[in-house]
Formats: C-alpha cells, structure tokens, sequence
C-alpha cells in the first residue's frame, strides 16, 4: 500500500501551517520527514491519522488501514503498570511476550508492575514507544520518539525499534539524522 498527498494545505485561523505539500510514501518501508520545528510535521500525522481534515488537497492510500502512533507526548494511562498500559493497547500479545519485549527496551524488574507515574520520563517514553510498536497497526507514525533518551538508552532503543518495524510501513518525523540512520529509513524527506 502505497501513500500519495497531493497539494495539502491546511491552516489554522488563517495562519498556514501546510502549503501545497506534497509526497509519496511507499508500503512495507520507513520513510522520514526532517523539518524545523513549527513547520507543520505533527500537524501533517494528524491530518494523515485522520484527527484533523485538510483544507484542500487529496490523500490516498490510507483508508481502512489500522494507525498506530507515538505522539510527542507519552499519553500513558498514569495509574496502570508499565505492562499494563501495553497491554491496554495490545491485548492479543501475551504477558510474557510484552515482558520481553519490555527487557529488550531496558524495562524489566520493578518497571514492569509500578504505575508508569512512579517511572522516569526515560521509561515512560520507553513505554509509550512500546504500546505503539507491539499494537496491530499497517502504518505506525513516529513523532520524535526518542526524545528525552540518553545517548546509551537512545542507540538500544533505536536498534531494536528497527527490529520491530523492519518490512512494516512507518512514518518518523524527527530533527535528527541518525534516528532515521538507525531506522533503516528507505526516503528521508527534507524541509528546510
């Protein structure tokens, strides 16, 4: 399933955000947009999600697929475990599978029954990357979703968010040209 926007505007009480943009993103492949903040990347997933409608333009490609989203902010449910809130959004996956997973992203022993509250914004966003890597999904959008990682952490995660996503249709927006290095990323759309 390929993806086509063509000419999509969208403004905002007369400000612009989005002026006659205009791409293609190919199935089964990690593609990334890099742009400076206030360009209008998140507003283009929300437009791509269907959250928002687009002033004028046409986009193909994307109905009736499944979305799954890491937002700018982790949007956890604050009093679930960490493998709860996974769990929230994936309920066909096994606890031990999750649990697992959650090792291999450096969330394991007293991460996985404490309420995300109690956690680190590190593992917080860990979990949030997560819920949205093991959901069933046909496209997965990414929204700088490894913000707030130590460099350590940061190389884990990126490595094994190209494991889970390889072969998968995946959008990531970010300001970094090693995330989208590390993600495999087969077109790096840049807006500068």
């Amino acid at each position: 399933m390929d993806i086509g926007l063509r000419n999509i505007n969208k403004a905002y009480g007369g400000q612009r955000v989005l002026t006659d943009f205009s791409a293609d993103f190919a199935g089964g492949q990690i593609s990334c947009i890099m742009a400076p903040s206030g360009w209008g990347k998140t507003t283009l997933i929300r437009l791509m999600m269907g959250l928002e409608h687009i002033d004028s333009g046409e986009m193909t490609g994307l109905e009736g697929l499944r979305k799954s989203v890491v937002f700018q902010e982790d949007r956890l449910c604050e009093n679930l475990s960490a493998t709860a809130n996974i769990r929230l959004v994936c309920p066909e996956k096994s606890k031990p599978l999750v649990e697992g997973e959650m090792s291999s992203f450096g969330l394991g022993g007293d991460a996985l029954g404490k309420p995300v509250r109690e956690l680190s914004g590190g593992m917080r966003r860990r979990v949030a990357l997560l819920r949205a890597l093991l959901a069933s999904y046909d496209i997965l959008y990414m929204d700088e979703p490894f913000k707030g990682l130590d460099d350590d952490t940061k190389e884990t995660v990126m490595a094994e968010t190209h494991r889970l996503i390889l072969g998968k249709t995946a959008l990531l927006l970010t300001h970094d040209r090693r995330e989208a290095t590390a993600l495999g990323a087969s077109k790096i759309l840049e807006i500068y």
